[in-house]
């Protein structure tokens, strides 16, 4: 038998109305053009409960007893790469005979969804234990104390290695040259860069010639870095930042820094996600690869890109450092999102 149409809430709460009012189940249907059995129905429901809406329909019975969800959420919780056929054989071994797409959704109701694993630095106990006593003990820190932090850092660049148009609207042409992605091997070549900001704004970007050491290292500061504090006026009391590369701990460079008397920011190892420069070589790649550089010298638009990231964007990443801390430590000093 063939499903009949819903009637609407208006027109149920009309048919209440003209029950009350005395008239009769047919007289009802034929002013309103309905069956009397339907109206009937309508007037019964709302005796009983009281209502004329629906009720909540149960729907399929679900095929996972909430044991077994139980049993598979235990086990992703566990073992958070299983797949779903792994699951499907679990659950078999249990009784239980299920498709992976029953797995999907069961999860998908528990709040669980299928994600790539993300990449992050390898990072040993000591790491873990620094992390966390760096974001303990910086976590009351005023604001005004990291606007004094000149941050720093180095990066490369690669040719192809990002392109910021990851999804094109197209029909079934899907090989058309604006529709794919140029790639080759090794990224096409690359460049590195040294670069340097605080909440002021970006400050002077450095293209590392040949193979980085300590002694270039510090040839870069000592051609950069204090300029780059004078540009910005960050005045006394400034703090340099770098992280625990060999060429950044060397002795002869903290020989170096101890006689330029510069304040270097005590940093934990393996730590990007503590350096709001990080997000900066992010933006600047989005540029970067709306330029569609085609070979390295078209690079070398990175430093007009660096030089144009709005200062309000410096300042907004120094200002919410403490959010920062407040990820460490409640992912107990391991990595965060950045």
């Amino acid at each position: 038998m063939a499903k009949t149409r819903e009637l609407c809430k208006d027109i149920r709460d009309k048919i209440v109305d003209l029950h009350k009012a005395g008239m009769g189940y047919r007289t009802i249907g034929k002013q309103l053009g309905e069956k009397a059995a339907t109206v009937g129905a309508i007037i019964r429901k709302w005796k009983k409960f009281k209502m004329t809406i629906n009720h909540t329909r149960s729907g399929v019975p679900c095929k996972i007893s909430p044991c077994g969800a139980l049993m598979i959420m235990r086990k992703v919780r566990d073992q958070a790469r299983t797949t779903r056929q792994g699951l499907v054989n679990d659950l078999k071994r249990a009784g239980a005979t299920v498709s992976k797409k029953t797995i999907s959704n069961t999860l998908r109701r528990h709040g669980l969804k299928s994600c790539s694993a993300r990449k992050v630095p390898l990072l040993k106990l000591a790491y873990v234990q620094a992390r966390l006593k760096f974001a303990n003990d910086h976590l009351d820190d005023p604001k005004e104390e990291w606007e004094q932090v000149m941050w720093s850092d180095e990066t490369k660049i690669e040719l192809f290695g990002l392109n910021s148009t990851r999804h094109v609207w197209r029909k079934k042409d899907e090989y058309n040259p604006k529709n794919t992605i140029p790639t080759v091997k090794h990224g096409g070549g690359n460049i590195i860069l040294w670069g340097c900001f605080s909440a002021k704004g970006t400050e002077r970007l450095h293209r590392i010639e040949g193979r980085m050491d300590g002694a270039k290292y510090r040839e870069i500061l000592a051609n950069n870095l204090l300029p780059s504090v004078r540009a910005l006026k960050m005045g006394r009391g400034w703090v340099f930042q770098h992280d625990n590369e060999p060429k950044h701990t060397a002795r002869a460079t903290k020989e170096w820094l101890r006689k330029k008397h510069l304040k270097v920011l005590e940093w934990p190892s393996q730590s990007p996600d503590l350096n709001p420069i990080e997000n900066l070589w992010r933006e600047l790649n989005v540029h970067i690869a709306q330029r569609q550089p085609r070979n390295l010298k078209d690079l070398e638009v990175c430093m007009e890109e660096w030089a144009k990231i709005p200062a309000a964007v410096c300042a907004n990443l120094v200002k919410n450092y403490r959010k920062r801390m407040i990820s460490v430590i409640a992912n107990k000093g391991f990595c965060t999102k950045y």
